[in-house]
């Protein structure tokens, strides 16, 4: 029997990142296909999946889906979470209300569950996957938090896909996946609003959290700093609230007890061939498969 594969895909980070690239100086108008409906995000969307299955071996696949902001346990508690970002274009909310149809429709596996966020679902779902390899496909770095012997992430580049493994990131960073989320706190992030520990930037964050393990570590040891770290002192002091904060708010919480029926098999890969060759010369789009003989 061949090896299972799991493929989390973090739709929104995909859609929208496919929207902004396919959409710049273009009109509504250039976006649709001929009978109006916008299309040019749902193109790259689906090549993409397609492409990541075949060239994968994929045999288990789920989209996993973002709640709305203000529905998310991290933005109820803290309302500051995410409040600076902007609203999403009319078009891109017209395609992501399609592609959940689609996906259902052609036997594509989706979750989303109120108050998780999607990074929460595929750290949980991730952590419970034991039978081979787990790919999660975005860009965001949040989820190196995520990387493990068996789980890896498929970052987008100019040069192609990269699959990033624990092992990239101990090479890159020198630390553990699990203290990046340490690092996060000292970090902050200001695409989500968290805003880490003023003053501390990349050159001190990195070499505070290899020195001294954790953030609750740091302060432990906050008035016996390696002379290279002391001159940060003050800054830690004064934020270490906020640098708290922000931890409670990176952490990619893992254990679901809504997920806890939830298994393996419920993901096993199962494209209803003929529908989706239906809806995509329906919506007018090209695209290649291959692996369906299509």
């Amino acid at each position: 029997m061949s090896e299972k594969k799991l493929l989390l895909i973090d739709g929104f980070n995909l859609l929208s990142r496919a929207y902004f690239a396919t959409s710049y100086n273009r009109t509504n108008e250039q976006l649709m296909n001929s009978k109006g409906v916008y299309v040019n995000a749902l193109r790259v969307f689906y090549q993409k999946i397609f492409n990541l299955i075949r060239d994968h071996k994929i045999t288990h696949l789920s989209v996993v889906w973002d709640v709305k902001r203000n529905e998310t346990a991290r933005r109820l508690k803290y309302d500051f979470y995410k409040s600076t970002r902007f609203e999403l274009p009319e078009p891109l909310i017209h395609q992501y209300e399609t592609c959940r149809d689609v996906s259902q429709s052609i036997g594509i596996h989706q979750i989303s569950l109120s108050p998780y966020e999607a990074d929460d679902l595929m750290g949980a779902i991730s952590k419970k996957w034991s039978h081979g390899e787990c790919y999660i496909y975005s860009n965001d770095h949040d989820l190196f938090q995520l990387l493990s012997e068996t789980t890896s992430q498929i970052i987008a580049g100019k040069q192609g896909d990269r699959i990033y493994s624990k092992d990239n990131f101990q090479q890159d960073y020198g630390i553990s996946p699990e203290q990046w989320v340490d690092v996060k706190a000292l970090l902050g992030d200001k695409s989500d609003n968290i805003p880490g520990c003023p003053g501390i930037g990349e050159k001190s964050a990195l070499p505070l959290i290899q020195q001294y393990k954790t953030l609750e570590g740091i302060y432990e040891h906050i008035d016996q700093l390696e002379p290279s770290l002391y001159r940060h002192k003050n800054k830690l002091l004064k934020g270490k609230e906020s640098a708290i904060i922000s931890k409670e708010l990176s952490r990619i919480i893992c254990d679901i007890e809504e997920l806890e029926p939830f298994q393996s098999d419920d993901l096993k890969l199962g494209i209803h061939t003929d529908t989706l060759i239906l809806l995509l010369d329906r919506l007018e789009l090209k695209i290649k498969l291959d692996q369906y003989g299509a």
